[in-house]
């Protein structure tokens, strides 16, 4: 690879990852408002009712695509073949999948005696099923350029009309309803500006050596996706059944809460990680250094982001109209904000396996992971209740050790040296905001004064005890022929 072609494509790194972290906070603000505004007015069982429907849905997701997606995007060359092969391949699978997801739509309701409003949203996840899938092979053209910018113009559209059509419904009583006609809006949007941005005209055919080339790749990588909807989907749907839906709509409110920034930051990351490791898996030095930096960007904002919510968790629980309802579910936030922490440092390496092509091991992971997640979730959660699962996902999260040490055995990189200061600095930054708040009333001034004073200390702390200017560090990232 020439310089040329190293420079465009950090290039393009770095737009495509600062174009995803905007998308995640555009997103992640009306969702925000549209979260604040949903668990204001719905009860915490409607809001589990929608995290059961969502999960169903993933299950149907799951079978949709046998990694043959995955397969286009780790793939050196590409022919029409392959395009042809895997869109007829992933049409009969949705279509398939639909009309099981119509036949068994009684079954589903009588299981979790979801009310009419259930159903009518189940059916819409449905159909945007189908038109979602008609977006993935423009998606991928995108991927394989690393233009990921183009990607998130259409998620922001999608976000957008999305959370606009939530707030407007629940604001209207419509309750459950809300989430059936934003997901028809997301869906039918999103297809329009994909089309729009990366046309592609579809076309049938299967070439079958061409699929099984695929599926040499795709079957190992979508078997790990597979164990990961066992441990985490349909665990979500055993909780429901086994704690009920309130129960389920604490464990839901504090997981997406305390994951928040894993969602914003590192599947960020890990999105573009994957395809750029493998346009560039023949180089093991350049794959050692993006590594290393990966482990040090997600730490500097990871670590201070996770204490700062801690933090302040309690006093928008205590501040926000009819929020205090969402208490019992404080120590919940709290467990599985340490988990997504841990769980955060696995990521970036298993991301490398599959993007060097030992998604095998990939998949003895996830293997491990979710046989232990069935057998300590059912005994804990008998034994104490809703704390059963968030004490399953820190004692898993703590095994990323583990998938550190074998990813060393790979490549060679350093671990401990690109996250340690900024730990400490965060762990220091959170020792003092937390204790400027026990002299601050609750209030929303209050966040907002810890939140400036907690970010004015972390880069202090970076700048003087380890010499780390955040300014220069943004300005390294922007530096193309480094």
């Amino acid at each position: 690879m020439n310089i040329v072609r190293q420079n465009d494509l950090k290039r393009n790194t770095v737009l495509s990852t600062l174009s995803l972290f905007f998308q995640s906070s555009y997103s992640a603000f009306l969702g925000l408002i549209a979260n604040l505004v949903l668990t204001i007015l719905v009860s915490p069982a409607i809001f589990g009712i929608y995290i059961t429907v969502l999960s169903i849905m993933s299950v149907f997701n799951y079978f949709s695509d046998i990694g043959l997606a995955a397969s286009l995007v780790q793939k050196k060359d590409i022919t029409e073949e392959d395009v042809k092969t895997t869109f007829t391949v992933q049409q009969i699978l949705v279509i398939s999948l639909i009309i099981i997801g119509f036949i068994l739509t009684s079954r589903i309701q009588s299981f979790y005696r979801f009310p009419q409003q259930g159903v009518d949203l189940f059916w819409a996840l449905l159909v945007a099923f189908f038109i979602s899938s008609l977006k993935t092979i423009p998606s991928i053209f995108l991927e394989r350029k690393i233009q990921f910018q183009k990607i998130v113009f259409v998620q922001i559209v999608e976000n957008t009309l999305f959370y606009l059509a939530v707030i407007i419904f629940a604001v209207m009583g419509s309750g459950l309803q809300s989430f059936t006609v934003a997901v028809l809006v997301r869906s039918f949007s999103g297809l329009i500006t994909m089309y729009f941005l990366s046309f592609w005209i579809p076309k049938i055919g299967i070439s079958f050596s061409s699929l099984k080339q695929l599926l040499s790749f795709g079957l190992p990588f979508q078997a790990s996706s597979f164990l990961a909807l066992i441990k985490d989907d349909l665990i979500t749907l055993f909780l429901g059944k086994v704690v009920g839906f309130e129960g389920l709509g604490y464990i839901g409110w504090a997981k997406k809460w305390a994951e928040s920034p894993i969602r914003i930051i590192m599947d960020n990351i890990s999105r573009v990680l994957f395809p750029i490791i493998s346009r560039l898996q023949h180089d093991k030095n350049k794959v050692t250094t993006i590594i290393e930096k990966i482990l040090y960007y997600q730490t500097i904002l990871l670590a201070p982001t996770i204490l700062g919510m801690m933090i302040v968790m309690p006093q928008i629980v205590e501040i926000i109209p009819k929020y205090n309802k969402w208490l019992p579910a404080l120590p919940l936030f709290y467990l599985f904000a340490f988990s997504a922490f841990f769980s955060s440092y696995s990521s970036p390496f298993t991301n490398l396996f599959n993007a060097l092509g030992k998604v095998s091991i990939s998949f003895y992971f996830m293997v491990f992971w979710t046989v232990a997640t069935w057998l300590l979730t059912p005994f804990l959660t008998k034994t104490i209740g809703l704390y059963g699962f968030p004490l399953t996902q820190v004692f898993l999260s703590l095994f990323f050790a583990v998938v550190v040490y074998r990813a060393k055995k790979i490549i060679s990189f350093r671990f401990f040296s690109p996250i340690i200061k900024p730990i400490i600095s965060a762990l220091i930054m959170g020792a003092a905001s937390l204790l400027l708040s026990f002299f601050l009333p609750y209030s929303l001034i209050t966040i907002g004064i810890l939140g400036v004073f907690g970010c004015i200390t972390y880069i202090a702390i970076l700048y003087f005890l380890f010499k780390i200017n955040v300014i220069n560090e943004i300005k390294m990232i922007f530096n193309y022929d480094a």
